[in-house]
């Protein structure tokens, strides 16, 4: 563990695993530029593994240092940064302050959350552990937002609850979502449905009888990825019979 973890030592250390064959990785994997899902960022090419090892060492970081690294244009930094939020997140001995504090500076900074992948880092523990025990309305104005990060950090966040056993927001704000019309919102709100249908396979299947015919293909084949193939086939069909004429 580091003392007094800075944001400043923070990103002289990644920089010292930085590579260029890995950044050419990134750039190949992650669709950037303008236009696409990572605009403005920049990569410099060092491991994710790492950037998670390294959070481990600044886990004590606190939120106005962190918020420093969200304000990075450099990826990996702020996958650090979502990275820690999400270590502190998970502890047990987090106090509630703390807690309270790293969900505030996500909801506020969601302008520096711009990739899928730092969502997916932060929105569970951060965002939806944080509001398993209060209410959750905030998770429905997110899910209408017109920033594709926010609706994809209304439905990840769920991703908590199902852990829980409590799967009624991830269908209602599924719902919400059906007529999303990016394909990120998509495949999140395809998976998440599927990993609360392993919980509760009857819930999940009516929810596919209700709305099968209409969701878009991605996010309703990303939801019947465990079923088996006959059951597939059937809610396959019902979305190809929906566009007959």
């Amino acid at each position: 563990m580091q003392e007094n973890p800075s944001a400043g030592r923070f990103v002289e250390e990644l920089e010292a695993h930085r590579s260029s064959e890995q950044r050419g990785k990134y750039l190949r994997y992650f669709k950037t530029g303008e236009g696409q899902y990572g605009e403005g960022d920049v990569f410099i090419g060092v491991r994710m593994g790492q950037v998670f090892s390294l959070a481990r060492e600044f886990i004590d970081m606190p939120p106005v240092e962190i918020e420093k690294l969200l304000e990075s244009p450099v990826h990996e930094v702020r996958a650090g940064a979502m990275s820690i939020m999400d270590k502190q997140g998970r502890k047990k001995k987090t106090p509630e302050s703390r807690r309270k504090e790293l969900f505030e500076l996500y909801l506020r900074r969601t302008d520096r959350i711009n990739n899928w992948d730092l969502v997916d880092l932060g929105a569970p523990y951060v965002v939806g552990r944080y509001l398993f025990d209060k209410p959750r309305g905030v998770l429905y104005e997110l899910a209408r937002s017109e920033n594709v990060w926010e609706r994809r950090t209304a439905i990840v966040a769920t991703s908590y609850f199902i852990r829980q056993g409590d799967l009624s927001d991830t269908f209602m704000i599924a719902e919400v979502l059906l007529g999303d019309d990016h394909d990120l919102i998509h495949k999140a709100t395809g998976g998440w449905l599927r990993e609360a249908g392993k919980k509760d396979r009857a819930r999940l299947l009516g929810f596919l009888d209700e709305h099968a015919a209409t969701m878009p293909r991605t996010m309703l084949r990303y939801a019947i990825e465990h079923l088996g193939k006959e059951q597939r086939a059937h809610y396959l069909g019902m979305k190809d019979a929906s566009k007959q004429p």
